[in-house]
Parts: structure tokens; sequence; C-alpha cells
């Protein structure tokens, strides 16, 4: 029986500065997805398409490493990431490992706001048998909620930051 888990964080922030041209900026896809992410873990792989690698983490006494291969879409004033594969570094030979990544996020007025859902489904390790399933979940529902977190904390610093940099470099900013 496979173990699931899952987490969301919604995101509601004000921008102060240039808020007319949040719009434009979520059209800079690249930009934009590396100030979300750790830019140095990203890899363009194609036309909307990355490669991201998640800091190792550490579950019970094994270390994983998810690669994640995203796509991003974009609309007017909004831009979308969903993950499309995974593979697990760190577990051995995992065939039912799944990973779900369903982002966005858009400019409203003078704010950002958007929502991340992250879920995890996978087979019990063999080197974790003797954990309760039911602790395994909660320790993944935990391990997922500190990812979205500090992703949203990153949106509140880094993307707000990128975002008036790359206002300095528009005309009409």
């Amino acid at each position: 029986m496979p173990l699931a888990f899952s987490a969301s964080q919604a995101l509601q922030l004000p921008v102060k500065r240039h808020a007319a041209q949040l719009a434009a900026y979520l059209d800079d896809e690249q930009r934009v997805i590396e100030a979300l992410l750790e830019g140095d873990n990203l890899t363009p792989i194609g036309p909307g398409r990355y490669r991201y690698t998640v800091t190792k983490l550490q579950v019970f006494q094994l270390q994983i490493q998810p690669v994640v291969d995203l796509v991003a879409r974009r609309s007017p004033n909004r831009i979308e990431l969903e993950a499309i594969d995974c593979q697990l570094e760190g577990l051995g030979v995992v065939d039912d490992f799944q990973l779900s990544l369903n982002s966005w996020l858009e400019a409203e007025g003078e704010e950002l706001v958007g929502e991340a859902s992250l879920g995890v489904s996978v087979s019990q390790p063999s080197l974790l048998k003797l954990i309760p399933p039911k602790v395994l979940e909660a320790t993944g529902r935990s391990l997922l909620a500190g990812i979205l977190l500090g992703i949203k904390t990153r949106v509140g610093q880094q993307l707000l930051e990128n975002f008036d940099d790359w206002c300095l470099s528009q005309s009409g900013c």
C-alpha cells in the first residue's frame, strides 16, 4: 500500500511600488521561475520546460533528493508551474514514486496572489518498514508543508527584490 501525503500554501503579497508592471514582469518566465526557485538548482531543458534539483532532504535516516521536470504556462497576468516528471535519488529503485505540483502566481491589482499544491505517493521504503505508515504520512505532510513555506518565504523576499531589479532595468518603471 503506497504512502500518500500532500500540502498546499496560499500567497497574498502586497506590492508597494510599480504594481502596474507586475503583469509584464510575470511574462519574463525564466526570470520569475529562477526567482521563485533556487536558480542554481534550475536548468532550462526546452521552451517553457525546466529541471529543478531539490535541495537534499533528510527523512528519518534517509537522504533523498527529488529531481523534478517542470512545465511553465503563461496567460495574461498569470504564470503556472506544473511538475510533469520526477526522479527520486537516494531511495534506490522506487518504481511507484509520484510527485504532483500545481502552482500559479497572478498579478491582481496591487498584489501578487497564488497557490501551490504539492503531493507525493510512494511505497514504504524497506528501511522504514518498522515505522507505522501514519507516522510516515504525518512526517511527509510536515516535510511538504515546510518546502512550500520555504518557497512562500522566498517569494516574499527574492521575488519582490527581483521584481524591483527588473523594474530598474525597464524603461517606464
